[in-house]
């Protein structure tokens, strides 16, 4: 029969810390802080998987179960010499959850379970307090109240009229008529009395009785404890952390001791390191004559753990040294200094004292800022308390967003004025001043103020506006919009998908929630957040870090794939070698169209498209090649030896017509045509689904002409690189391709180009690669077919992951949270890979690709590719490099570094 309770106490448990997937993260630890002997108060865990088989079954508890919990009891009895509903020596407890992974206050408690009228004579006697009685009973109506009996039985009231809210107005009402100012205020006698109220409030309320039996206290808190996984706010956390659903809480009962007993009694919390700086002082606040509820409640301001970490706000209050004295905080410091030994990490424990009495309730790895992380494991590191592969863990790749841009203060965030919220889509701060076109952004920015270009949505056009920003914020789309996807390339900060925005560009005004702002209006924007904040908040500066430096050369050290970046102009190249790239694996000719100095390219790139036949075309393409040219040169010049994935023209022609009327004019004077003859062509080359219609290679198959001028200019920059003594590593890559037959003929160009290239610079040879970019599902299935042609794969995720699921990767906000929350799919597909469905397409292409080209080069260069998940989903494929915006390449650097790390393991 399987076992559902495990028993802890008196120095023994049943199990250990490492069973946190049966026992959950607070059951686990107790159990091993009981094993090494700390002052654990004894009980008992109920497993994760009876929280499933209950829940599961509609909420019945397992057959055994309560024999189990009924011998675990008994031993708890013992160790306190105390009995549960006993009225002469009662034993009271608490019930908490406690999943595999923290979800702080993410689901529930309660304490004093087992205080009844029966009892609360017996506990009085023994303790002598009867105020501190009453005080532990009224807590547990409130809690047991709004835990049990309102929440876990699914009533949602309105906001502010739910149980608790009511019994915290109640308790507010009688001090405020007293002028108290805080709970201990209370005497014994106005506890008894709101005690009554509290109860016939309940009743009045929820239409039932507050239980007056231990017994049923304990089985209803159990249950509730347990229906708790399935709240609200922890079915969304779950899904913001990617917390699978099934993992289910454990329910740790535990016998009580109480913070709540007088002055020489308290409760805290604190963490072994400071968790904002990772500075090695012991960190925390505490909290005299309470219980556990207020300290993180915010009901009253706690008091510091010591004198060295005090600030502003509890400066005049006592530290636990001063107001418990040296023996009570000397026990509380060598329990800190046993747990990071014993568990060679920064912990965040909770404690109790009960007339100066130590006791530990909790601990687990503590939650941490990237700066603190990052100091924590060096520092741990330099300490020997972990070895480098272990260093290298501790910090979460997407941590490193925090070191890498500026952001906003946590501080100043407190006390700013929130206006709405949307997507992160770049990442940290920015603050300027609204604008609404792309044009007033330039405009503002060369008059050297800083802009914030607020759109409906952003479109290529934009571009320029989108440079010149400090931050953009739009009210539709997602997080691979056109306005994510570049701002993300460029490191820029961007909120996108603000749905509450009520935008009217032309009267330059936007509305959100009643409130009217206007151009000229300044605004903040937490772009790691997605939070829109009015006027400036402090922002903090995010320098170069020496410690960033020397822990990201011990990553390199453990990464065996190589990481490259998604880079457009030679100013992106040299960013990108800033952050660690070993290459460019997605350089997007089209870019050079785009931002500063795009003017005469771009015309003269409409020009060419608005070409009626192919002499006009050429005409054109002679024109525009030294431009193509001369950002190709550049860009191979500044990465000089390493590799510079070169992606053929892809985007839809359509993407790059004039809309505005003067540039329409100007283009029928040089075609010599008239302006509606612009405008009906134009007009042609409206597509349908242009997304997968007449672009990629495609193009380069109605137009080989457009092909031909490509390749020339990449050719021709290698070979005078070349022969200027450096060390260009040029690979083609042919975009949108189904079939091997679409490579060969554009293979047939480039043969023709290659040797007239390289004889007329007096050259045998140039170090060039040929491959493809795999982004439809027939592609990745014909590997073996194309890598027949094919040197190198390149996934281009983005389009691999739309063809694959049907999903237009701009128009998913309108369904896609809805899929997430129903459980349809785990995560955002454009965020990271969905490696059932477009991860065995990759995966099929790795396996057949190889078959047919053992040496082939494999890698991905879509927006997934500085997704963490993703990349030890890349490396897990055995791909060869992954490819991200600039500033994404310490994340997969540190991703890739860790998935070779765990892989030993």
């Amino acid at each position: 029969m399987k076992k559902f309770v495990y028993c802890f106490g008196n120095g023994e448990a049943e199990g250990d810390a490492s069973q946190t997937e049966l026992l959950g993260g607070k059951g686990a630890n107790l159990a091993e802080m009981a094993q090494i002997g700390l002052p654990v108060p004894p009980g008992f865990t109920i497993t994760t998987e009876c929280c499933n088989q209950y829940l599961n079954s509609g909420g019945v508890y397992p057959d055994q179960l309560q024999e189990e919990v009924q011998a675990a009891m008994i031993m708890v009895e013992k160790i306190m010499d105390m009995k549960f509903g006993d009225p002469e020596s009662p034993l009271l407890v608490s019930c908490r959850s406690g999943g595999r992974q923290s979800m702080p206050g993410m689901m529930e408690t309660v304490l004093n379970v087992g205080l009844a009228s029966s009892t609360i004579p017996g506990l009085i006697k023994k303790t002598g307090n009867e105020r501190f009685v009453y005080d532990a009973y009224r807590r547990l109506i409130m809690m047991y109240s709004d835990v049990v009996m309102e929440k876990a039985e699914g009533i949602e009231p309105e906001d502010g009229h739910g149980v608790r809210a009511q019994l915290d107005r109640m308790l507010g009402a009688v001090k405020k008529a007293r002028g108290y100012e805080s709970d201990t205020d209370l005497s014994t006698e106005e506890l008894k009395v709101l005690c009554e109220q509290f109860k016939l409030r309940v009743k009045e309320t929820l239409g039932s009785e507050f239980p007056d039996t231990p017994e049923d206290q304990l089985w209803g808190a159990i249950g509730a404890v347990f229906k708790s996984w399935n709240g609200k706010r922890a079915k969304s956390y779950r899904r913001i952390e990617n917390i699978p659903d099934d993992w289910g809480t454990a329910v740790t009962v535990q016998s009580m001791v109480f913070g709540n007993m007088g002055d020489t009694s308290g409760t805290g919390v604190a963490f072994t390191r400071n968790p904002a700086t990772g500075e090695n002082l012991f960190y925390g606040e505490w909290v005299p004559n309470a219980q556990g509820e207020d300290v993180v409640a915010g009901i009253r301001t706690p008091n510091p753990l010591n004198n060295e970490t005090k600030n502003d706000q509890n400066d005049h209050l006592p530290s636990l040294s001063d107001a418990m004295g040296a023996d009570v905080y000397g026990e509380l410091d060598n329990v800190r200094d046993t747990l990071e030994k014993r568990y060679k990490d920064m912990l965040d424990i909770e404690f109790t004292i009960q007339d100066k009495k130590l006791f530990m309730l909790q601990c687990r790895v503590g939650k941490r800022t990237g700066t603190a992380a990052l100091n924590m494991a060096m520092d741990m590191l330099e300490e020997g308390l972990i070895d480098k592969n272990t260093a290298i863990m501790r910090v979460k790749p997407l941590q490193l967003n925090e070191l890498l841009h500026p952001i906003v203060d946590p501080e100043a965030e407190k006390t700013a004025v929130l206006i709405t919220k949307g997507l992160p889509a770049g990442p940290g701060g920015a603050q300027g001043r609204i604008v609404f076109t792309s044009e007033d952004a330039v405009e503002l920015t060369k008059q050297g103020r800083s802009a914030i270009l607020v759109r409906e949505e952003t479109s290529p056009e934009d571009v320029e506006g989108m440079r010149a920003a400090k931050g953009i914020l739009t009210a539709r789309g997602g997080m691979t919009s056109h306005a994510a996807l570049v701002a993300r390339g460029w490191g820029k900060c961007c909120i996108v998908g603000a749905g509450a925005l009520e935008i009217n560009a032309k009267a330059k005004k936007l509305k959100v929630n009643g409130k009217t702002y206007v151009e000229g209006d300044i605004i903040t924007l937490n772009g790691s957040r997605g939070l829109v904040y009015e006027d400036r908040i402090k922002m903090m500066d995010a320098t170069k870090n020496p410690r960033l430096a020397a822990f990201m050369q011990m990553v390199d050290e453990s990464r065996t794939m190589g990481v490259r970046a998604n880079a457009d102009t030679p100013e992106d190249a040299r960013q990108a070698k800033e952050f660690g790239a070993e290459g460019i694996g997605l350089f997007r000719t089209e870019h050079m169209f785009y931002g500063a100095n795009s003017e005469a390219p771009l015309f003269l790139l409409r020009k060419m498209i608005l070409s009626e036949n192919q002499k006009e075309r050429e005409s054109a393409l002679e024109d525009l090649y030294p431009f193509v040219k001369s950002t190709i040169k550049n860009t191979l010049e500044e990465m000089n030896g390493m590799p510079v994935t070169i992606r053929l023209l892809d985007p839809p022609l359509h993407e790059f017509v004039p809309h505005m009327k003067d540039m329409q004019v100007e283009l029928a004077k040089v075609l010599d045509i008239d302006l509606a003859e612009v405008r009906k062509r134009c007009d042609a080359l409206q597509e349908t689904n242009p997304m997968m219609g007449h672009r990629g290679v495609r193009l380069g198959i109605t137009y080989p002409e457009i092909t031909k001028m490509q390749l020339k200019a990449i050719l021709e920059s290698a070979a005078e690189l070349i022969n200027e003594g450096k060390n260009p590593i040029p690979e083609i890559m042919v975009p949108v391709t189904c079939d091997v037959k679409e490579l060969n003929i554009t293979k047939i160009i480039f043969d023709q180009i290659y040797p007239e290239v390289y004889a007329n610079h007096g050259l045998k040879s140039i170090n060039i690669k040929y491959g493809t970019m795999v982004e439809t599902p027939r592609a990745a299935l014909l590997g073996d077919k194309m890598a027949e042609t094919a040197e190198f794969f390149s996934f281009g995720t983005n389009d691999l992951t739309q063809l694959t699921f049907g999903f237009s990767r701009d128009d998913t906000g309108g369904f896609m949270n809805d899929y997430l929350e129903k459980g349809i799919i785990g995560v955002d597909p454009f965020q990271s890979i969905d490696t059932s469905g477009v991860g065995e397409l990759i995966k099929i292409a790795v396996e057949r690709g190889r078959a047919t080209r053992k040496d082939i080069k494999i890698g991905i260069c879509g927006e997934q590719g500085g997704d963490p998940a993703s990349v030890r989903f890349c490396y897990k494929a055995g791909l060869d490099y992954v490819s991200c915006s600039p500033f994404r390449v310490p994340i997969a650097r540190l991703a890739a570094a860790q998935a070779a790390i765990m892989e030993a393991k």
